[in-house]
């Protein structure tokens, strides 16, 4: 009986998903996740660490991990990262002086690792545009995260099976 409840659910939708909610120190994290928990919002101190809730919404089970957004405490953001599946971002856009942070920040979280090159500048430094007689492609990939392996070998057997190798 258990079994039909089990795949019930699943017909039904009720999935989960971990989000982490990202953003400077005072940015309005913690209210959000409290308002979005909770319906109302509570007083909050400032996040050192973070909280983790579940809330519930249109079928999906989330579980939201708000952390603290201090200087000192940012560099640690990814080690959050694994099994999540979104990240909100939340900026105070009231505090325009740190506006150039929160981008720093946001641009930082979407780099593959800090200083990591994008494929433009990973062509630039290998001189790769100077290869004329041979086929080559860049692909951006994660042994870890098993992201653009596939890919990968997808283009090497099709350019190998078109003669291209």
């Amino acid at each position: 009986m258990g079994l039909v409840f089990t795949r019930l659910f699943s017909f039904f939708g009720n999935k989960e998903a971990r989000i982490l909610v990202l953003g400077l120190d005072n940015a309005g994290k913690t209210t959000i996740l409290y308002r979005l928990q909770m319906g109302e919002v509570v007083s909050t101190i400032p996040t050192i660490g973070f909280n983790v809730e579940t809330v519930q919404y249109n079928n999906i089970k989330f579980q939201v991990w708000d952390l603290g957004g201090q200087t000192s405490i940012r560099p640690y953001w990814r080690c959050y990262f694994p099994n999540t599946q979104a990240i909100i971002y939340v900026v105070d856009s009231s505090d325009t002086d740190r506006l150039v942070i929160a981008r720093e920040e946001f641009h930082a979280i979407l780099e593959d690792l800090p200083g990591a090159l994008d494929d433009a500048a990973v062509t630039e430094a290998l001189e790769l545009h100077k290869i004329k007689n041979r086929q080559w492609s860049i692909f951006k990939t994660s042994a870890i995260k098993g992201e653009g392996l596939f890919e990968g070998l997808d283009w090497l057997s099709n350019t190998l099976k078109s003669g291209g190798g």
